[in-house]
């Protein structure tokens, strides 16, 4: 009898064998690890058309309705991370598929420090010097940098993530904002932030950062309007995920040289190797490496093969769509 076919996808740094003991799984399945992103949907369906469990990374590969119907063969999808938006829950359950999830205790952590990273990079155009000493060079083209102490901080979504980068923020003596739907001003007292409404924070704010979940409330909740208003030498930074930011109107204030950016998060992910973006000067860009982190692989994977030996044991844990259970595949 052939072993099942476990995939791992989106592996795209090349750690996932490194970061846990894949050991007990590989004993009793094939596994695979996938490196490479897919360029659409037919890719993916080729790519797992023998798959019976597939561990993705996140979000990184959307399993929508139609992806889930042209994988007969699939039977649990081991998802990383707590939640995701671009997997079709109701669909994996009428196609009779489990899906499981992880924890991650290790991601708000990871996420936040990386948040505040980028505003001290894009104050001390970090960026620019670091490629600046690359190339042989010293001062020469480099802008002499700003101090973030005294410098109002606006946070947008002072949730878990929102509230820790207000903490930081604090330690590095900044003046912190916040505004979010539904935000009150006891809430954000409580995380150490006052209360504004989205206008004052995005005209009066020297750095404003994201933390908000994308849905189809928050998408596109940074406009022309809230960029147009931005200080001059502004900085948006965003970790949480592109589409809460109209990326058009944000490339045409960077490229007019009106704002600054600091961004983890893109619209398209890869982002593409040609995109403008990449040759501004007034932009640090790292390629969404909010969550990618030793320990938040680790938890990741660690808790993906417990999941995966469960169901091929006929015992899923961590099962997020329990209606499936008794109808699997």
């Amino acid at each position: 009898m052939s072993r099942p076919l476990v995939v791992v996808l989106d592996d795209s740094q090349n750690l996932a064998r490194a970061v846990a003991d894949w050991s007990a799984l590989e004993a009793r399945a094939e596994v695979r690890f996938l490196s490479e992103a897919f360029a659409s949907e037919e890719a993916v369906a080729a790519a797992l058309a023998d798959a019976e469990i597939v561990i993705p990374m996140r979000e990184r590969t959307v399993f929508g309705a139609s992806l889930v119907a042209r994988l007969p063969k699939l039977r649990l999808l081991a998802q990383t991370g707590p939640r995701t938006v671009t997997l079709d829950l109701a669909a994996c359950t009428a196609h009779g598929v489990v899906v499981s999830n992880t924890g991650g205790t290790q991601v708000g952590a990871a996420t936040a420090e990386l948040a505040f990273g980028l505003i001290l990079a894009s104050a001390r155009d970090l960026g620019q010097a670091d490629a600046l000493m690359k190339r042989g060079g010293w001062h020469a083209g480099l802008s002499p940098g700003q101090v973030v102490a005294g410098k109002r901080l606006g946070i947008v979504g002072l949730g878990k993530l929102g509230g820790r980068v207000a903490r930081y923020a604090a330690a590095f003596d900044m003046e912190v904002v916040a505004w979010s739907q539904n935000l009150t001003a006891e809430t954000a007292q409580a995380q150490g932030a006052t209360l504004v409404d989205k206008a004052e924070l995005f005209a009066t704010s020297d750095f404003v950062s994201l933390h908000l979940v994308l849905s189809d409330r928050t998408r596109g909740v940074v406009g022309d309007a809230e960029l147009a208003a931005m200080k001059r030498g502004a900085c948006l930074v965003n970790t949480a995920r592109g589409p809460l930011v109209d990326e058009a109107a944000l490339l045409a204030r960077l490229q007019a040289g009106a704002i600054r950016a600091a961004l983890d998060v893109y619209g398209k992910e890869p982002l593409p190797a040609d995109h403008p973006i990449r040759a501004l000067p007034n932009v640090v860009l790292t390629p969404h490496l909010g969550y990618s982190a030793a320990p938040v692989f680790a938890e990741y994977y660690g808790e993906s093969i417990e999941n995966a030996l469960a169901f091929l044991d006929g015992r899923p844990i961590r099962v997020m769509n329990p209606d499936v259970l008794g109808k699997t595949r």
